[in-house]
């Protein structure tokens, strides 16, 4: 069907865009034109086009006049930067978590209903698995109860989901590892150990992301 205004047609392309991103359906490289993706969204140029300009603002892909759009990769250094601030704000937040019981016991509880949650995704939906995956990692930082970290994290919580796809789809083992990383690092928040985080957490994130060597 047609959108009755420019503006909801955009926003709808722009989301429709930016989750087969994220989901890596559209992989990093791949050239898209406005005319195909105006097509299967069934709208004019016209919102593709702003849709378009936007994620190009926003740095997920760059447009080429009369050629289309190009996906832009996720680059080896993308990747690490993405880590290695990831390591730094999930550590913080997990030192003040569990500080105390209370604290320690209503994250524990919030994890375990994620975990739930994960354990019933099916194999190959990746943008459902994708999204548990970083829900789990953003309650952890929620639960450090600074509020600016929280909102950075968020930020970068769209390259997770986009990495964590990618990693998915290059091997499907990757999703038993995941799982069983998150459950350690449960039992590890739970028994209020942080340097014991930080640890599996460094290897969880190098080994599911494929980055040996992330910078410290």
């Amino acid at each position: 069907m047609l959108y009755s205004s420019a503006a909801s047609a955009s926003e709808r392309v722009y989301d429709e865009v930016k989750e087969s991103i994220l989901t890596n359906e559209l992989a990093g490289g791949e050239l898209i034109s406005e005319g195909d993706v105006a097509s299967r969204c069934e709208v004019s140029r016209t919102p593709v086009r702003e849709a378009f300009l936007r994620l190009q603002a926003e740095g997920w892909m760059r447009l080429y006049p009369k050629r289309g759009a190009l996906v832009l990769p996720v680059t080896e250094r993308d990747a690490r930067e993405v880590v290695d601030a990831r390591k730094l704000l999930e550590g913080h937040a997990v030192r003040a978590a569990v500080a105390t019981d209370t604290s320690t016991a209503r994250l524990v509880a919030r994890l375990q209903v994620n975990l739930e949650d994960h354990r019933l995704v099916a194999a190959d939906d990746v943008a459902q698995f994708s999204r548990l995956d970083a829900e789990f990692h953003q309650l952890i930082v929620a639960a450090g109860g600074n509020e600016l970290l929280a909102g950075f994290f968020t930020g970068l919580g769209e390259r997770h989901r986009r990495m964590a796809s990618t990693s998915v789809q290059r091997d499907p083992r990757v999703v038993a590892r995941i799982l069983a990383d998150h459950t350690e690092l449960l039992h590890l928040i739970e028994a209020r150990n942080a340097d014991g985080f930080d640890a599996a957490l460094q290897r969880h994130l190098d080994d599911v992301h494929d980055l040996p060597g992330c910078l410290q």
